[in-house]
């Protein structure tokens, strides 16, 4: 990750951000039949926008994410909300211990491609899912590197989704769909541009096979 401790303040000040998961919050409940029986993991999760948009939806969910400065200032939106069934974790599924829970839904937004070891975090996906659980990424379509004009570099370029689908299937999941559900609008270059995020579903339907 790169900046987002100081930029957590101000993050829920961009109605763009917040029209976006509200967006994908939508497509995820049209996508998977979502439960007040399902426990859920949001991985990267920064204020919270998409867990409090699919709060209603869910039992008990974890929000867990590497930066402190997110994590602070979500504790305080929970608060002051008043909801009891959503609980911050600092957790970097890259280097620390698997929580001993297991989710039945696991669900990222616009994170996978800031993970370095993005085919390797799959793998943690699938081991933190209970038994025909749903993990469900929303991410950047394959763009050309102009997406981050904030001096971020060390990001994946987006994905191609042959390539993702080649990767959640080689980590052990089935039943692989994509669909694109909102496009972000930035100036690159004096020029306004749009990018594609796309959502994408799978399931943990049968036990990994180890090579």
């Amino acid at each position: 990750m790169t900046n987002f401790d100081e930029r957590a303040i101000d993050w829920d000040s961009d109605p763009q951000k917040v029209e976006r998961a509200r967006v994908v919050a939508d497509a995820i409940r049209n996508a998977v039949p979502l439960s007040n029986d399902m426990n859920a993991l949001e991985y990267g999760c920064g204020t919270g926008l998409l867990s409090f948009a699919l709060q209603e939806d869910l039992g008990q969910i974890t929000l867990a994410d590497t930066s402190q400065g997110m994590l602070d200032v979500l504790s305080e939106k929970i608060s002051a909300s008043g909801v009891m069934n959503m609980h911050p974790a600092r957790l970097d599924l890259s280097t620390d211990p698997l929580p001993a829970e297991k989710y039945h839904i696991t669900y990222s937004l616009m994170v996978l491609h800031h993970i370095h070891d993005a085919k390797g975090i799959l793998n943690k996906f699938y081991d933190v899912l209970e038994p025909n659980g749903y993990l469900l990424v929303a991410d950047l379509d394959k763009e050309d590197g102009s997406f981050h004009t904030d001096g971020t570099i060390d990001v994946h370029k987006g994905f191609a989704q042959n390539e993702l689908q080649t990767w959640v299937e080689d980590a052990g999941f089935g039943d692989v769909q994509f669909s694109m559900v909102y496009e972000i609008t930035k100036e690159v270059h004096g020029r306004e541009k749009t990018f594609p995020i796309f959502l994408m579903t799978a399931q943990k339907t049968h036990d990994r096979i180890t090579r």
